[in-house]
């Protein structure tokens, strides 16, 4: 990375600002400040948009060339001290603006704004004064890169929201970050911060984290932060202070760090997403690299990736889980979510106690339980309680709270005890006639506006609700297991029901913290029906003759979370039957009932696979003996291309029959529901790309620059 001019630099600025023409601009204001200890004057930039703290401070063209204009201005004088980078309360900023991302069409675009943070931060690590970052609160980022490029860092105990996110956008920390952070704090603390933490649910660090793992120089606790910052920063400059760094181990140490980065990201994308690899390529080049071509190798790292497809489908994926998400698509205008004070939850097994804590968590409202008989009753009453002491037991709730919801759940075994339920959610066995019988004897005791729920996986809401007096207050409620982890609500919308119940629900489901995706009454709605199809075509190809592993490892290159008939072990095999079966009966043969799968539900195994005691799958003899296939095994490759066919062809009869509103909803129910990776932008961006769309239905899913470059 050669020097760059001012000029070179106002320029590339210009260039880059025509793409994010709504940048909302982070001002850099300035003022001096006497820098305690020195008698002398330090400039402290402060970064603020102008915003409250909802809308962070986000750095794009714009606003780097505010920040650049204060550090020049600050460095042409003879008089400053120091010069310190903080922002406006609790945040110093969210890192990039990548509201332009999408107008970038060509490789040179992105190495233009890769290259503008490098020149800008930059100035901060070559001035010929102290610099000091201040981290008052969230640093993402660029934001973060910002606070590295300085010679010095503070930061607040009670910051939160710090870290290094990129990989988990499908990009990489490409403004100094794969240079500068493994060099301050070692190879192995950097690829938890870069490439760990973004692929394990963009983990975040705390101010207290940060500090402890040398991020930040000094750790200062309480309202008058800044001014301890600057006392602390007055210090170094006077002399009366030496700030003690640890010692990099540049020998085999790092190889190692590297190489435990590699097997984690195998292990979390399988090869599939570009980014966490490129960035551990650049770790790994720290070691020896000089500055500028470190830098220069980010910019370049930085550009492959902005034009990359896998990008697009994040970014498209991301703007999913932040948009629409929150606005669900179909929901009912004008219609009034009645008030929900009390809370009944049929069924005390399992499911039925994760879904009581859930609502005492989050409504804070009485919740009552029921079931058949005072022992499961008070079993189901036992899970909630154990799970609230396990919070208080690490320090997650307070004793009164503890207590507090301990005392809004209760039991019964009489129906007549949801009287006075505004909400009423079953769980019990997924049999149609056992639902039904369960919402008749409830409708005699609730009020005729109460909302009768079901989380059934599959069942027809309509069906449920068809010899009740008030169908319309029946829909769907269909969480995903576990229900404290997947965020996705499935709310079924059946025939009958009416707006009122639906913007009760979808009150319901904010207040609860899910995102809820309005489905037509359809049996399996969407994510079991595209996972059973996913898991019947795998076991189909098993049936006729392809060797398990073979065909359990076909979608790998896509980077699943779980391989398909792990998925069915975790769910179960009775009810990965049950649901096959329900699916075939509505759909036919498309929808696999595999004999062998049979064989293993009559055999009451718990799956296909047993465990080694270093938690390695095996296919026991015993599951062997089980199976009866075929002599027409397919490749890898032809098991891939089957089953993505499948899906393309489901998606393309759900759109088609009104499922959901959009192939976006399809991709959101994936990817809250199923954890199905953001580098995929849940199904149909990866279907349409690699041509599968076009081929099976006729037509791409999604148009062109949605979550494509065109």
């Amino acid at each position: 990375m050669t020097t760059m001019t001012d000029s070179d630099l106002e320029m590339l600025i210009t260039q880059a600002s025509a793409l994010t023409e709504s940048e909302m601009v982070t001002r850099a204001l300035s003022r001096d400040v006497l820098l305690p200890h020195t008698g002398s004057t330090a400039v402290l930039i402060t970064l603020d948009n102008g915003h409250d703290h909802a809308k962070p401070n986000v750095l794009g063209p714009r606003s780097l060339a505010a920040l650049n204009a204060a550090v020049d201005a600050a460095l042409l004088r003879d008089d400053v001290a120091a010069i310190a980078v903080t922002g406006k309360p609790f945040i110093l900023a969210a890192g990039a603006d990548l509201t332009g991302v999408p107008k970038i069409t060509e490789r040179s675009q992105g190495e233009t704004i890769a290259r503008i943070g490098h020149a800008v931060f930059d100035k901060l690590h070559s001035a010929p004064v102290p610099t000091f970052a201040f981290i008052n609160g969230l640093a993402l980022g660029g934001g973060l890169e910002l606070a590295l490029h300085c010679h010095y860092r503070t930061v607040s105990a009670a910051a939160a929201g710090i870290g290094l996110p990129e990989c988990f956008l499908g990009m990489l920390p490409g403004w100094g970050g794969a240079y500068l952070l493994p060099n301050l704090i070692g190879p192995d603390a950097a690829v938890t911060v870069i490439i760990e933490n973004p692929l394990n649910q963009n983990r975040m660090l705390t101010g207290p984290q940060a500090f402890a793992l040398g991020v930040a120089d000094a750790l200062f606790d309480g309202a008058d932060f800044l001014e301890r910052s600057l006392d602390w920063a007055g210090q170094v400059v006077a002399g009366t202070l030496t700030v003690q760094r640890r010692e990099i181990d540049r020998g085999e140490a790092w190889d190692a760090a590297v190489a435990r980065g590699k097997e984690f990201v195998d292990q979390k994308v399988s090869g599939a997403a570009p980014g966490p690899y490129r960035a551990l390529e650049l770790i790994s080049a720290a070691r020896t690299a000089e500055r500028a071509d470190a830098f220069a190798a980010e910019d370049a790292a930085l550009a492959d990736l902005l034009v990359s497809p896998e990008l697009r489908s994040t970014l498209y994926a991301f703007d999913l889980v932040q948009k629409r998400a929150r606005r669900p698509a179909g929901a009912p205008e004008g219609a009034l979510a009645r008030p929900v004070t009390r809370v009944g939850i049929v069924g005390a097994g399992l499911m039925a106690g994760q879904l009581a804590l859930l609502f005492v968590r989050q409504l804070q409202v009485p919740v009552i339980m029921s079931d058949l008989d005072t022992d499961r009753v008070q079993r189901g009453l036992g899970y909630v309680h154990a799970e609230i002491d396990s919070l208080l037991g690490r320090g997650r709730i307070s004793a009164d709270q503890a207590h507090r919801w301990k005392g809004l759940v209760s039991g019964t075994t009489s129906h007549q005890d949801f009287a006075g339920c505004d909400f009423v959610l079953e769980a019990v066995f997924e049999e149609l006639e056992t639902k039904k019988q369960v919402f008749a004897a409830i409708e005699q005791h609730v009020s005729d506006t109460c909302v009768l729920a079901t989380n059934t996986s599959s069942l027809s809401v309509t069906a449920m609700a068809a010899d009740l007096r008030h169908p319309e207050r029946v829909l769907g409620f269909h969480f995903f297991n576990p229900v404290a982890v997947l965020p996705l609500l499935e709310l079924v919308r059946g025939e009958s029901t009416d707006d009122a119940s639906v913007a009760t629900a979808l009150a319901v489901a904010k207040a609860l913290r899910k995102n809820a995706v309005l489905v037509k009454d359809a049996p399996a709605f969407v994510v079991n029906r595209l996972l059973t199809r996913w898991i019947g075509e795998v076991s189909r190809a098993v049936d006729e003759g392809t060797p398990i592993a073979v065909a359990d490892s076909a979608l790998r290159s896509l980077g699943l979370p779980l391989p398909p008939f792990v998925l069915l072990q975790l769910v179960g095999p009775a009810i990965g039957l049950h649901v096959a079966e329900t699916l075939q009966a509505a759909f036919g043969d498309r929808f696999t009932v595999s004999p062998n799968l049979k064989a293993l539900v009559a055999a009451k195994r718990p799956g296909i696979y047993d465990w080694t005691s270093e938690g390695k799958p095996y296919v026991s003899e015993q599951t062997q003996q089980l199976f009866v296939t075929g002599d027409q095994p397919s490749t890898r490759e032809e098991v891939r291309l089957r089953v993505l066919s499948a899906l393309a062809e489901e998606i393309g009869l759900m759109l088609a029959e009104g499922v959901v509103a959009a192939p976006m909803d399809i991709d959101l129910c994936m990817i809250l529901g199923a954890g199905w990776p953001f580098h995929l932008g849940g199904i149909t961006p990866y279907l349409d790309r690699e041509g599968i769309s076009e081929k099976v239905v006729g037509r791409t899913f999604l148009p062109p620059g949605v979550a494509s470059l065109a």
